[in-house]
């Protein structure tokens, strides 16, 4: 984040919890520092959680905020929480599990050292205070305010992993729905929204195009699925998927069309796009950029082993298990990271079908029966003791692939 001469944006966050712990939720509003304007506003529920870990979730909501107005302005933070503003200032050490989680993901965002940290009275932190106190007596996330973007704004749940809590969340908060998978503990999961990339000129050749070259961008029918696609993940948390936490987190893998993409959605959910190689497609090796009839040409019987067998590998390529055991890396990454959260992964056919695979506990060599198309939204939730679950994701928008 540049720190430089330009634009200088004011971080006020607080949080709050009703028996510490107890329903909590927390507040945060972003001002110009030269005029005083509001530009942005969050708030939210966070079920069970303490005082403590309720001020640091205001901390990281006001600092997503922040970078959705200007990625580029210096910031100071405002809070009336010392323990908060000397543990990031590095003068405290942090050591609560949940508060040094939220604390990384905060450093993940901004560089720490560039922000300037203020303590201030309680009475001169009152709007974030309100906020905060708005959330808990709702009891439950709600639309918010953004003043940059014109209107009403629905980035409205817990951020990050502020939402798993040592006490857990209010199950009254987000109960178990009908036809969720059966559990007999109060376990929670990290949900992971998969997305394929929208069409591009190779989808429509029906040309392999792995992970060996950046490949081609998004043509105009891609942009338009990546945009429904968008509304749909945007929706995750709120009236789809009610036990399901708003999205908190935003990867991708390094090839164009997935980037653009993820584009695409980090404008409607406001989150920053993380780059994971770990979730980009299988690489093709020589048979990269071909249509299937070229490839049965040069390599005859080859393709179809390569689907069904899952151990065979392209000329310098990738077989299905190879994919297999890199995207369940990946997926371990997510698990390990913290449950209670959901996490918004733009990658690839071959790599989907691989996630989707691996949580059924499905063999590789049947992987290839899952149809993926372009920007279509499929969910998997990894919880700890290894008993996923898959998720049927809602009706397709217009123009958008529906999945198998």
């Amino acid at each position: 984040m540049g720190t430089g001469a330009g634009r200088r944006l004011v971080v006020e966050a607080d949080g709050g919890s009703r028996g510490n712990p107890g329903p909590a939720g927390y507040g945060a509003l972003v001002r110009d520092a030269e005029t005083g304007q509001v530009l942005a506003e969050r708030h939210g529920f966070l079920g069970v959680a303490t005082n403590n870990v309720a001020e640091y979730s205001g901390l990281l909501a006001g600092v997503q905020a922040a970078l959705t107005v200007d990625p580029e302005a210096s910031l100071e933070v405002r809070m009336d929480s010392r323990l908060v503003v000397e543990q990031m200032r590095g003068a405290w050490k942090t050591k609560h599990e949940d508060m040094r989680r939220l604390g990384d993901q905060v450093r993940s965002l901004v560089d720490v050292d560039r922000v300037t940290w203020t303590w201030v009275p309680r009475a001169q932190n009152s709007d974030a205070d309100r906020l905060a106190n708005q959330a808990m007596d709702a009891g439950g996330p709600e639309p918010v305010a953004d003043a940059a973007r014109g209107g009403a704004h629905s980035v409205a749940g817990a951020p990050d992993a502020a939402q798993g809590t040592g006490a857990g969340p209010d199950p009254a908060v987000r109960p178990r729905v009908s036809g969720a998978a059966a559990r007999f503990d109060d376990a929670r999961p990290v949900t992971v929204v998969l997305v394929r990339h929208g069409q591009t000129t190779m989808t429509v050749s029906r040309g392999y195009s792995g992970s060996s070259e950046p490949g081609p961008p998004l043509d105009e029918t891609g942009q338009g699925q990546a945009r429904a696609a968008a509304a749909l993940v945007e929706r995750v948390g709120r009236d789809l998927w009610g036990d399901i936490p708003y999205p908190s987190e935003l990867v991708a893998s390094p090839m164009v069309r997935t980037q653009q993409t993820a584009g695409v959605i980090a404008g409607r959910l406001g989150l920053p796009v993380r780059t994971d190689a770990g979730f980009q497609e299988a690489d093709f090796g020589a048979w990269q950029g071909l249509a299937p009839e070229e490839i049965e040409a040069r390599w005859p019987g080859m393709l179809e082993k390569w689907h069904t067998s899952a151990d065979l590998r392209p000329p310098g390529g990738e077989s299905i298990e190879d994919v297999g055991r890199r995207l369940g890396t990946a997926l371990d990454g997510l698990l390990t990271a913290g449950t209670d959260r959901t996490v918004v992964v733009v990658s690839h056919a071959v790599a989907i079908r691989a996630c989707l695979g691996l949580t059924m506990g499905a063999q590789p060599s049947s992987w290839s029966r899952l149809r993926v198309a372009p920007a279509s939204v499929s969910i998997v939730r990894l919880y700890p003791d290894g008993r996923h679950e898959v998720a049927v994701a809602g009706a397709p928008s217009e123009g958008w692939g529906t999945r198998a």
